[in-house]
């Protein structure tokens, strides 16, 4: 009787499918790590370097404040505390994904192009809404608005309020948690290089932002930037449930061009003349003063290097649009029947019309039956 050997191979615990299908469910685990070790002393500590903002001072009450107020600075931590908020942002993400616009493909029946289009906006445009909300109301509390020297004055601004630092950590956040959803979304191989230069350069903005103290500038252009991609993402929705739908492309060209023009404005006012004016133009690191004149051309530089890219980028897509549109609409061209001459075209007169035999043609058998009597 043969005996059957067990076989020594162990079956994969993490696949490459197994991890696409329940990549929400891992995240959430290594999440509720951080949460339940909030719940124990011995790991409470490393905890909350994840879970909650670092570098907290307080400064005591004022005759202008009358209490005390609870500021921020940031630091090294705040890498752990931006890697625990992209996980969230990959669990919102599928949540997203599988509870709204999974539903509505299923009853589109969108093709495997517009599939993918349609999950990007949809994404992108409930996270700008978002963004831009929050940070309106940011713009709103601190006065913003109703003083826009705040943009320069009192440089450098390396205090922030808890709502000032917490919308910074969530963006980093969630455009790295963009790297991962790459891997997740099964991306086109074609797609990648175009997503990570346009993951890159958010990245690039709002860290540099962030880490050059220039926070209350960079919060007017992110809200500036997002209401305008917002718009844009929308319109696309809309337009992928009709087809006709054009007035909103149209609304968010002319405020495309508006937002670069006002990202130049406010950024040449902000660097070029407000910093440059200030009395103290000196590099230190400890204070987080970087108002020298390498760094402002290296910004300015920057900014508007992003802001040509766009329009360029912008003025191609017009373009192709403009072209997809005119080609749509030209009437198609009909090709006049052509006449041959000499014999050919009176042997097909005696044939008939088109080269059709007609009973009147001279090779009709009645014709050959009276020259043969």
């Amino acid at each position: 009787m043969a005996i059957r050997k067990k076989s020594t191979k162990s079956p994969p615990v993490l696949s490459h499918e197994f991890i696409l299908q329940n990549h929400a469910d891992i995240v959430s685990c290594v999440a509720m790590v951080f949460l339940l070790g909030l719940m124990f002393e011995i790991t409470a500590k490393a905890s909350i370097i994840f879970v909650t903002l670092q570098y907290n001072v307080t400064l005591p009450a004022t005759e202008q404040a009358t209490e005390s107020a609870s500021l921020y600075y940031y630091g090294i931590k705040d890498l752990a505390t931006v890697f625990f908020y992209m996980l969230v942002a990959i669990i919102i993400h599928a949540i997203i994904q599988e509870y709204v616009l999974d539903k509505i493909n299923r009853r589109m029946h969108f093709s495997k192009t517009k599939h993918s289009k349609f999950n990007e906006s949809g994404q992108l445009s409930a996270f700008y809404f978002f963004a831009c909300v929050w940070g309106t109301f940011i713009l709103v509390s601190e006065n913003y608005v109703s003083d826009p020297t705040i943009l320069w004055r009192a440089y450098p601004h390396n205090l922030m309020t808890f709502q000032m630092k917490f919308f910074y950590i969530s963006q980093l956040a969630y455009w790295f948690h963009a790297f991962p959803e790459l891997y997740f979304q099964k991306t086109k191989k074609e797609d990648i290089p175009r997503q990570l230069v346009y993951i890159g350069l958010y990245l690039f903005h709002i860290a540099g932002a962030y880490l050059l103290n220039l926070n209350h500038l960079g919060l007017v252009l992110l809200v500036l930037h997002y209401f305008v991609e917002f718009l844009f993402h929308i319109s696309r929705l809309f337009y992928f449930s009709d087809e006709k739908y054009q007035k909103g492309f149209s609304l968010w060209a002319v405020l495309f061009v508006l937002g670069r023009l006002l990202t130049l404005i406010l950024s040449v006012l902000t660097v070029g003349f407000g910093l440059a004016r200030a009395e103290n133009q000196k590099l230190d690191f400890s204070t987080g003063n970087f108002n020298v004149l390498a760094v402002r051309i290296a910004v300015l530089a920057s900014i508007c290097i992003t802001q040509a890219f766009m329009m360029w980028k912008f003025i191609n897509f017009q373009l192709r649009r403009w072209r997809e549109h005119s080609t749509f609409q030209a009437p198609p061209v009909r090709k006049k029947p052509t006449v041959t001459k000499g014999r050919s075209s009176r042997k097909g007169t005696e044939n008939g019309v088109n080269g059709t035999v007609t009973s009147n043609g001279a090779d009709s058998p009645r014709n050959r039956k009276d020259k043969s009597s």
